[in-house]
This record gives structure tokens, sequence and C-alpha cells, in this order.
């Protein structure tokens, strides 16, 4: 219920502002054909400018029979007032109620405009109520005659002659500007004019044709970087009044978003009408970085506004992320400098405005020194080399790839000019899991760089265990063929058992057969043979 609330109040807000930003625009700017005095009072009473010296600034004390409220309703609204097409000012009208007493002799109102303090007063004297009998009655009061500019602000008050303390009206008002219809199309200084351009990049120039100027009058137009104003950056026509051709060709360094075209009247305090063509274009804001190798200082100063912060980075080769350097985060103000920077490739500036983050690598383009490290594995060492093509000190360390902020520190390593140094590990620092780091030790902001995996050399047995190991497999080996040997010869062992026992069954059976084939004959023989034994 209190979040409907707030976003209600919230609708509520908006609507009002746009309600006064549409009356502002829309509303019309009353026309007066003279500006004067007037006073409206059925009792006689008579107003006349007087022409005295401006009331001191101090005041008298109010007699108790002069009421508080002797001054009433104060309006206050611009008019204005023409003399042709097109030629037209624009002054203050002033209404009020005075009420009559007998200590009030007239009144004073002062118009001042808050810009110059430029301050216009007019007072005016009541004649004809010296009796008491128009004490307390009203006379309204109107002046028009107070002449201002276009979109000025001014400071108006009402006051009693002679002035009595604590007894004035006072109110601010703001003179319409040239988004007002009426003073758009009848003010002078708010004919802009309209322009319409076409842009050369081959040649970086802008031709301007100018249309719906103010008729006699010379025309200015110029080209500006739009900051707080639009400075001046030196490209600059002025089209005469009697020339025909309302066109000019100016040319510009380099294409920006905040190079605007510009062009007004040749009238005082006229309105200019801006473009800007190149608005969109925004990333070359970021082109203007730096580098002075002398004294190795890195600078960023934007040609147009810009409201972001900086910091430095180093850009990571596995995932492309730019890791900020601690301390290096700063507020754009006009100019940001880095001092003892070294110009890695790899070193970038990190710029992040309200709408985006964007990286830029001033040193990719290898037109300035850098430096390098490699690792290569020698015999029982590791050897590290950093080649440099300046005068540099590095600081070498062995981390841990799982924690890299925390290592080891190893050594210092001078390396002169276009030249490299080499340092040796022990090769028992390899794996996967350490790393060799390098950085440079005589800058602020150093790209520190990292070598993983350092490779292994296999490692060399002893004469005594290669033999000790030979002997092993041998007899292995001879093992496995005696099992191999066993094995087979058992079975082939298995296989003749059970040959012979079968030929075993066979001859014994076969001498059966052979055996009952013998008896059975004898049987035959033997009654034969006792026959004839018995014939005989």
């Amino acid at each position: 219920m209190y979040y409907h609330h707030g976003r209600h109040s919230f609708l509520e807000w908006l609507m009002v502002v746009i309600l006064m930003f549409g009356m502002s625009y829309c509303h019309s700017v009353q026309r007066i054909k003279e500006c004067g005095l007037t006073c409206s009072h059925t009792g006689g009473i008579n107003c006349k400018k007087a022409t005295i010296a401006k009331q001191s600034f101090f005041c008298r004390t109010p007699p108790r029979s002069l009421p508080s409220d002797v001054l009433q309703n104060m309006k206050v609204s611009t008019v204005m007032k023409c003399s042709g097409n097109k030629w037209c000012s624009l002054y203050i009208n002033v209404n009020g109620t005075v009420i009559l007493n007998e200590n009030v002799r007239g009144i004073e109102i002062c118009v001042m405009t808050i810009s110059s303090s430029q301050t216009q007063c007019e007072s005016v004297r009541f004649s004809g109520h010296k009796s008491k009998k128009l004490d307390g009655h009203k006379v309204d009061v109107q002046f028009n005659c107070f002449e201002v500019g276009i979109a000025q602000q001014v400071y108006v008050t009402m006051k009693t002659l002679p002035n009595y303390c604590y007894v004035e009206l006072e109110k601010y008002h703001n003179v319409e500007d040239c988004d007002n219809k009426d003073i758009e199309n009848n003010i002078l200084s708010c004919l802009a004019g309209k322009l319409d351009y076409m842009v050369n990049e081959e040649k970086k120039s802008i031709t301007i044709h100018v249309s719906d100027i103010t008729e006699g009058f010379d025309y200015n137009v110029r080209l500006c970087l739009k900051r707080f104003i639009c400075k001046d950056i030196g490209a600059h026509a002025l089209i005469k009044a009697d020339n025909a051709i309302r066109s000019v060709t100016l040319h510009y360094p380099e294409i920006l978003p905040c190079l605007c075209i510009e062009g007004w009247s040749a009238i005082p305090d006229s309105r200019r009408v801006r473009l800007c063509p190149f608005k969109n274009d925004a990333d070359s804001v970021w082109n203007s970085i730096t580098y002075d190798s002398v004294t190795q200082t890195l600078a960023w100063q934007p040609l147009c506004p810009v409201n972001a912060t900086v910091s430095l980075c180093w850009m990571i080769d596995q995932n492309d992320t730019c890791v900020n350097f601690p301390s290096s985060l700063r507020t754009m103000n006009d100019k940001v400098l880095y001092v003892q920077v070294d110009p890695h490739p790899r070193l970038c500036a990190k710029i992040t405005t309200y709408m985006d983050s964007q990286v830029r690598c001033p040193f990719t383009n290898g037109q300035f020194p850098g430096w390098n490290v490699n690792i290569t594995a020698v015999d029982t060492l590791v050897e590290i080399r950093i080649t440099s093509k300046i005068n540099a000190s590095f600081t070498v360390r062995v981390c841990n790839s799982t924690g890299m902020t925390s290592c080891n520190l190893f050594a210092l390593v001078p390396v002169g000019a276009s030249s490299y140094a080499t340092l040796n590990i022990s090769s028992d620092i390899c794996g996967p899991n350490l790393c060799i780091q390098a950085s440079r030790s005589d800058v602020t902001y150093s790209v520190p760089v990292n070598i993983c995996n350092i490779p292994c050399k296999p490692k060399e047995h002893l004469p005594g265990e290669a033999s000790s190991l030979e002997t092993f497999l041998l007899s292995s080996v001879l093992l496995i063929l005696v099992a191999m040997f066993g094995f087979v010869g058992c079975i082939l062992l298995s296989v003749n058992y059970r040959k012979q026992r079968q030929e075993k069954c066979y001859i014994k059976s076969k001498v059966n057969h052979i055996s009952l084939g013998v008896a059975s004959s004898l049987e035959q023989r033997l009654p034969i043979m006792f026959a004839q034994m018995e014939d005989k």
C-alpha cells in the first residue's frame, strides 16, 4: 500500500512538471499597443508618475493607523509591444491594489534584473484624497513599461511612499524564452534560422546551408566544442545580408561527439541554433590517451566533457577480462594522470560511464618498448630468460596457480636496453600447479606475466636400479614361461593317459573275445574227439 502511494505521488509530480512546461510553451503573451500607467477608482482619485529620487534604503516606522495590508494583490506578467512584423519588445506588467490612507501619498514599483542587477523604478503619486472619507477605498494600479529581455529573471517590489518598514510586496518572475510560441515567432533574437549540413570526412569539412533567417541582418556560422559553453575552435564564417549564396564550408580537425555547428543572426542577444553531427560517435572520445616515454606518464584528457571514472588494469589471456590495479581508480576532472606506468601491450585503461564500461589498451599497436619472459628446460635446470627493449628492473616470483596473489620472491633482476638476463632454477620446481611470475619493480603500474605448467624433465635411473629391474623382469618372464610349459605338459600328459586307458580296454575286450572263441572251438572239438574215441 505504501509503495502504491509513493508511485502515485511520483506520477502526480511528473504530471505537474509536464503541465508547467506545457503552459510555459503554449500560453500566449499579451500584446499591448502602448505601455504606461493606469489607475482605476471611482472616487475621483488621480494617479500620475512622479519624477523623484529613488527612496533611501532606510525605512520609516509605520504609524499605528496604517493597516498592514495597505498593499494587496500584486501580479506580475510579461507583455509584448510590436511596431511591425517581428519587431516586438518585451515588458514587465505589474498590477497591484492600494488601500487609501492619509499616511500613504503613493507607491513605488521597482523591477531588478537578477543577472545584471540593473534596476528600473517608477513612482506613482495619488492626488484628490485629502478627505478621510476615502480612507479604506481601493485603487488598482497598473504599470507595464519595464523593458526586459527574453529568458530573464526579475525581482519585482511594490512599496509605499513614504517607505514604511515591512510594508511592501515582492515577487520573482521568469520572462518567457524562445520556447514560447509567441516569443519565438515575434522576437528577432529568437529567429535563429535553420541549418542543413553535409559532411565530407575525406576532406574533414562540413558544408552548411542557412535558411529562414532574419532579412537585413548578417548571419554567423561557426564550429565549436560543446562543453559548459560551446568553445570556439577557429572555424567561423559571416554570411552577409546581401549575399545571395547562403552556404559556407568549414573544416574540422577531428570527429568528436561534442563537435557542433552553431548559427545566429548578428543581433544583440540573438538566439543561437546548434547542431551536433557526430553526437553518436562516442568512441572517438577515448582516443585522447597519451603516453610520455621519458616521464613514463599515462594521461587522458578528453576533448569532450565526460562524466566517468578511470582505472588501470591488465588483460588476462584466458578469458579476456581486465584485472584492476589496486588504488588506480580516478574520477574524471578534466584530466587523469598515472605516473610510472609500464608500457606493456596488456596494460589497459577501464573507462566507466553511466551507460557502459569500455577498455582501451594504448600499447597494443607495438609502437612502445616492451619486455618478455620465456622458460625452457635445460639438463637438470629450468632456465628463465627476460628480454627487454628498455633499461628496467624485474621481480621474479614462484607462485601457486590456485593463489596467484601469494607468491614467494625468487630474485631481483636488472636488464639493460635491448638485452636479456637469465636465471636458472632447479627442475624440481615444475608441474601444473607452479607458476613463474615476472613484473617490473622500478615502476608503480606493471603487468605481471605468469608462466604456468612448467615442464618437468623425465627422471633418470641409477645403473644398480636398472640392473635390479632387468633381473626382476627376466625372472618374471622365466616364471611365466615355466608356468606355461607346466600347464601345457599337464594337458599333454592327461590326453596321453586317457588314450592309453582306451587302448587297454580295447585289447582286453579283444582278448576276451578271442578266448571265448577258442573255448567254443574246443568245446566243439572235444565231443568229436570223444565220439571218434568211442567208435574206435
